[in-house]
């Protein structure tokens, strides 16, 4: 690279993009390489759908509340800007499925609620006596041999039928991706079933292998420590410690950008205020449907055709210890679809995660907006409350009017529908030809847990360089 200097504008301040500032930023300086770099960010925060509510002793989580500790990126990422030591795993509780108004245990051994164990699955409640048969015919039914995409409804009703889909994984699965399981794409969300099915014909037979074995001591004895990982501070401190390392003049808030503009050598910026200034490379680091309006003028990337957006909402309830009373040793449970319910899963948040909640008070975070039922959403903080607080009630004692309470609303993005890997693949290709220098990237295109946008993120800044380093006069 020569010493001219490389100007970057990243569009977008949630999680993708701060990382991608922060790594763009960290590899330059360690590589000596002349590179500035200007944040912008649409709303007047940084975090994106990562955001902390910190009231009367509470830390409440108003977005994304935690990420899977095996996936290791976002753990490192913490650790290297210096908040290590506030990582916290979940208590490990019993997370229960409600089924015709009561609480029932996750079959042992169920994983994503395939089952791995004979006795456990065989005695639930949650599927009938016909549902388990059909189930168990995973264990003899032929795997597909193409390995072409399919919606993650397809697939586990084809290997294991209604019931298990219906009353187990539906809503083990929605608590991660919004939208219609029967339009979500496999291959994009949930790939290693696929695989298992590829190599092992029998799903069943696939997760009791891959099963880790457990010791004569361990096994039947509760785990402390859960898969979850949060910050004693909220995840939002992790956004905000990002910032705080970037130089204060790189990053803009409440700057929206309407559109860019090739010129001989990079690329001009557009922002909605009507200033323009130029670039020499860009990460769009937003959803698929804004940054298809930033580019349209150059390129046309096809919408995510049927792709609605999900609206739901959080609802953070606070109480006195006293004002929730639970029959259950547990930390939540996840409803199905199917119910005559408004909520779509609810956490006892001071078991899951102790640190949120002042001694003395209790803590019941809930979800509601399901696929084709999102017009709960467009009501009052005040009629939301009240319909969920009468939906808890069907299940658990609990007083009718919290001390305070916390409605967020949020649009979950666009689905991974069947396909999104060849959109992607397509759209990809299409940036390149006619927007080289621009990249795609964030929770509309290769995963929407914070893991996903960090990995993301580290991707496109290597990229990036890479396509510096080699491009002619550079």
């Amino acid at each position: 690279m020569s010493e001219k200097q490389l100007h970057v504008t990243i569009v977008g301040g949630g999680m993708t993009g701060l990382t991608a500032a922060y790594y763009l930023q960290k590899w330059t300086r360690e590589q000596g390489l002349p590179v500035r770099f200007t944040l912008l960010e649409a709303s007047d925060r940084t975090g994106g759908k990562v955001q902390t509510w910190k009231h009367e002793g509470f830390t409440i989580e108003l977005g994304a509340d935690s990420f899977l500790e095996r996936k290791t990126s976002a753990t490192e990422l913490i650790k290297d800007v210096g908040l290590g030591d506030r990582l916290v795993n979940n208590n490990a509780g019993q997370a229960y499925i409600l089924h015709k108004n009561g609480l029932y245990t996750i079959p042992e051994g169920a994983v994503m609620g395939v089952p791995t164990k004979l006795m456990p699955f065989a005695m639930t409640p949650l599927i009938s006596p016909l549902g388990k048969l059909r189930a168990a015919a995973d264990l003899i039914l032929p795997g597909a041999q193409t390995g072409e995409d399919e919606s993650v409804g397809n697939f586990f009703r084809r290997r294991l039928g209604d019931e298990v889909i219906e009353n187990v994984i539906e809503p083990l699965i929605s608590g991660v991706y919004g939208g219609d399981i029967d339009k979500l794409s496999l291959l994009s969300t949930f790939p290693q079933y696929a695989q298992m099915e590829q190599k092992h014909r029998s799903l069943i037979m696939a997760m009791r292998n891959s099963r880790p074995k457990q010791s004569k001591q361990s096994e039947g004895q509760p785990k402390s420590k859960g898969m979850f990982v949060s910050l004693t501070s909220g995840l939002q401190s992790l956004a905000d410690r990002l910032e705080e390392l970037l130089p204060a003049d790189s990053v803009r808030k409440s700057t929206a950008v309407k559109r860019l503009e090739k010129r001989q050598d990079g690329y001009s910026v557009e922002l909605a205020n009507g200033e323009v200034f130029d670039t020499d490379a860009v990460i769009l680091a937003i959803p698929h449907h804004l940054a298809r309006e930033v580019v349209k003028e150059h390129v046309d990337i096809p919408p995510i055709s049927g792709a609605k957006p999900t609206i739901m909402a959080t609802v953070a309830l606070a109480y006195p210890e006293q004002g929730v009373r639970i029959d259950k040793e547990g930390t939540g449970f996840v409803v199905p679809r199917k119910e005559k319910f408004t909520i779509t899963a609810c956490t006892w948040t001071q078991r899951k995660w102790p640190h949120t909640t002042p001694k003395g008070k209790a803590l019941v975070r809930c979800y509601v907006g399901k696929p084709g039922a999102e017009e709960i959403v467009d009501r009052s903080d005040e009629e939301i409350v009240d319909v969920v607080v009468r939906d808890l009630q069907k299940v658990m004692q609990i007083d009718d009017h919290p001390e305070f309470y916390k409605v967020t609303r949020w649009n979950r993005g666009l689905p991974y529908l069947v396909g999104h890997k060849q959109w992607l693949k397509g759209a990809t290709a299409k940036m390149k030809e006619h927007l080289p220098g621009v990249w795609l990237t964030g929770g509309s295109y290769g995963g929407v847990g914070v893991p996903d946008c960090i990995d993301q993120a580290k991707q496109t800044v290597q990229e990036l360089l890479e396509y510096w380093t080699q491009k002619p006069g550079s």
